[in-house]
């Protein structure tokens, strides 16, 4: 049997919510998907709060990723420790609360969500990704399908791990630049992949926030709260087509809905 994935590209502020709310379950049974992972870590601009984080489930995400604004908003610790739903980069210090990893019934199978985040540019405190990968990956009663969120700056972490994870994994994805990559294929051994998957929230904007607001920043201006830009808004992502067979990946499709 051929499982279909839904991956979706980060959250973006108020804006992206509602768009989230009024096409996610549209789409999902457009395209007959069984399982959904929303990366929400920027619905509040920086960060998420738990308000945000049912809204997100009750829009059809089966599970929340998060990235380098997990503790953007503080009160999102709590749900952390008591959501199982929720996931915070796994290789985060053993001091963070929450869990990077989660077993989650889907029918006749079990799926693996494991998130990540990158440290090429972008967060040098977390522990190796790759390593923190393979440990995860040991167990015995692995489930049928594994699924990686891989919140990274570098595309050639992101690419690496792909390699390093080819046939071990069901599909990789990579988030956070909120930039859509082309790339999107099933690897060698068998894992779905794509380095970005984008984002959801404005159209008109730099990677969600008001251009004018990015532009005066790049000009020498003070840097300030992030402004989320007004206006239409995408929905970007990709599809991962699974076989409950191999437990690996037979195809991918890239997703934008305007």
């Amino acid at each position: 049997m051929i499982y279909h994935i839904l991956a979706v590209g980060d959250v973006v502020g108020e804006q992206g919510l509602d768009h989230l709310e009024t096409v996610l379950r549209p789409l999902k049974k457009l395209k007959d998907i069984h399982f959904t992972v929303v990366n929400g870590e920027n619905a509040a601009g920086t960060g998420v709060t738990p308000a945000q984080v049912e809204r997100l489930y009750a829009a059809g995400a089966d599970v929340v990723t998060l990235g380098n604004h997990t503790f953007g908003k503080p009160q999102i610790a709590g749900a952390l420790e008591d959501d199982p739903y929720l996931l915070r980069p796994a290789n985060y210090t053993g001091l963070a609360p929450g869990k990077g990893w989660g077993v989650y019934d889907c029918g006749r199978i079990q799926i693996g969500v494991m998130n990540l985040i990158g440290r090429c540019g972008l967060d040098f405190n977390a522990d190796n990704p790759f390593l923190a990968a393979d440990r995860l990956l040991k167990g015995e009663d692995r489930p049928r399908f594994t699924l990686v969120d891989f919140h990274a700056e570098a595309t050639s972490e992101k690419l690496a791990l792909a390699y390093h994870l080819d046939g071990r994994v069901s599909a990789l994805w990579g988030t956070h630049t909120h930039v859509p990559t082309a790339d999107g294929r099933v690897f060698p051994k068998g894992t779905g992949y794509i380095t970005d998957l984008g984002m959801t929230g404005p159209v008109e904007s730099v990677l969600g926030i008001r251009p004018e607001q990015s532009v005066t920043q790049f000009l020498g201006g003070l840097p300030g709260r992030y402004q989320v830009a007004e206006g239409p808004c995408k929905m970007q992502g990709a599809v991962f087509s699974l076989d409950s067979g191999t437990g690996l990946c037979v195809d991918v499709e890239r997703i934008d809905i305007r």
